[in-house]
């Protein structure tokens, strides 16, 4: 059985602890390895490591960092087809889909390779008779990543290049069940020069998360995953004394106008709903139809008939275009949502429980499902699903569909179809959400603007990556200074 490590000081080591955990091949329901689970002395050494690192870390030139981060660059561009290779065996994606994730997360390397200019501080001349006034950045210390499973290369590359980039160094949590890439992204680390202690990897589960939260060593904190952890998360760590940023779950709504192309809206939606098989923090899980029933009917014929056509199957499979979900704790989860909505009065138009895909009957797939006539109070509406699932709910009229998003605890993103710029900025400028999206219904921001949602969706002050991650990796350090005049004398030069 292949053994995922830690990397702790520019080595890989399987730690103190002898708790292990299973890491599960999803599309063959088998075990491919096992990774430690951190104890509190693992993490502990972790922590010294970087601390250690931060001394000389922080005191090297914004140069030699650049020259490391585009060496990074080049090395994670070189092997992004070995690391969608390893998302998509412990993931369960399929390989072009993880292939996009690498790619998305290069895009806040490339980002962070311009960290001389983020870091230009202000400056004021002569705001006093003979004084002057200027700022600049610093790091804070030893950060640390606590990161969910679905995206295992691109939400942790929201977060070290940054920290890394600024000067701090970086402990990583990654999720216990696809743990491998950390691993071999420590590795490309190492290739690209960095110096041993600046990152390191703990694998683990909450014994590790707590040991971070709680360490006094760890100055900043990130976090990515459901609302009810990153709350935890944000409650703990704060009062530790950390700076946090932790974001949650999503219901992320799409609102489809009657003047929408039912055609270009049913293609888009299958993506949203179904791609990476529903395990992303904005998919659409919602589709909120706005005006007489003959339209909602029709985009739901049209999305159902497209959700039956999507190619189920393994993420090696070339021809797949949906793979399983991670667990077979998390398929049971979302087959029983689905029982429940229709149970709960709901239309089942398409029901993927119970596919089978050949050859791999074992693993942990369920189909694209799509659920008609959702309303408010039914536990597929109310709770993240994080699946392959639907929901279709109907609106009278645009401010309707608004007030319905407005009354989600959730605020991550949303999405609105529709010709009419009038509509389109009326939802725009009315929905209480942090990213939204005009025809576009992924709207995940580039890497030189901030990710983040509102409400029940983030925690702490600051959002992830670009300027606003540039601002959470960092302290602003003001000065004041006066430089007197000393007059030059002949005199033989006294104490005074």
């Amino acid at each position: 059985m292949r053994t995922v490590h830690h990397w702790i000081g520019g080595k890989a080591t399987t730690g103190e602890s002898t708790r292990t955990g299973p890491v599960w091949n999803p599309a063959t329901g088998e075990q491919q390895a096992e990774v430690p689970l951190a104890s509190a002395a693992d993490v502990d050494a972790a922590v010294r490591s970087a601390a250690a690192a931060f001394e000389t870390w922080s005191q090297s030139s914004l140069s030699q960092r650049t020259k490391i981060l585009f060496e990074f660059r080049r090395l994670v561009a070189d092997n992004m087809q070995r690391l969608a290779e390893m998302i998509s065996d412990e993931h369960g994606k399929v390989v072009s889909d993880a292939r996009g994730e690498v790619q998305r997360g290069l895009e806040v390397v490339e980002f962070a390779c311009g960290i001389p200019q983020l870091l230009k501080g202000e400056y004021s001349d002569q705001v006093s008779t003979g004084v002057d006034l200027f700022s600049f950045r610093e790091p804070l210390g030893v950060c640390a990543g606590i990161t969910p499973f679905n995206f295992p290369v691109m939400v942790p590359m929201w977060m070290h290049p940054i920290a890394i980039a600024c000067g701090n160094t970086f402990v990583l949590k990654p999720s216990e069940r696809d743990p491998s890439p950390s691993e071999f992204v420590a590795q490309l680390w190492a290739e690209a020069g960095l110096p041993d202690g600046v990152f390191n990897v703990v694998h683990g589960d909450k014994e590790a998360v707590d040991a971070l939260l709680d360490h006094s060593g760890v100055a900043a904190v990130s976090f990515v995953g459901s609302t009810p952890i990153a709350r935890y998360i944000h409650q703990r760590a704060s009062a530790a004394g950390k700076r946090v940023q932790a974001l949650g779950g999503a219901k992320n709504h799409a609102v489809v106008l009657p003047d929408a192309s039912i055609d270009h809206v049913s293609d888009h939606l299958v993506a949203a709903a179904f791609g990476s098989a529903g395990e992303r923090c904005m998919a659409i899980s919602a589709a909120v139809t706005v005006g007489p029933g003959t339209s909602a009917d029709e985009l739901v014929a049209a999305v159902s008939e497209k959700a039956r056509k999507t190619k189920v199957g393994p993420g090696r499979d070339p021809s797949s275009e949906m793979g399983p979900v991670i667990t077979a704790a998390a398929r049971d989860r979302i087959v029983g949502l689905i029982g429940s909505g229709q149970e709960q009065g709901a239309t089942l138009a398409v029901d993927g429980r119970g596919i089978t895909v050949p050859g791999h009957e074992n693993g942990f797939f369920v189909g694209p499902t799509v659920i008609d006539h959702v309303s408010r109070d039914m536990d597929v509406y109310r709770e993240e699903i994080f699946g392959p699932v639907l929901s279709v709910v109907r609106a009278d009229t645009v401010d309707d569909a608004i007030a319905l998003i407005n009354a989600n605890p959730y605020g991550n993103g949303t999405a609105i179809f529709t010709s009419s710029g009038e509509a389109a900025r009326r939802f725009q400028r009315g929905v209480k959400v942090g990213m939204i999206g005009i025809n576009v219904p992924i709207p995940v921001p580039m890497a030189y603007y901030s990710f983040g949602g509102w409400k029940d969706s983030l925690f702490g002050e600051r959002h992830i990556h670009g300027p606003e991650g540039v601002s959470f990796y960092t302290r602003a350090k003001v000065v004041t200074s006066r430089w007197p005049r000393v007059d030059a004398s002949f005199h033989f030069p006294t104490a005074t």
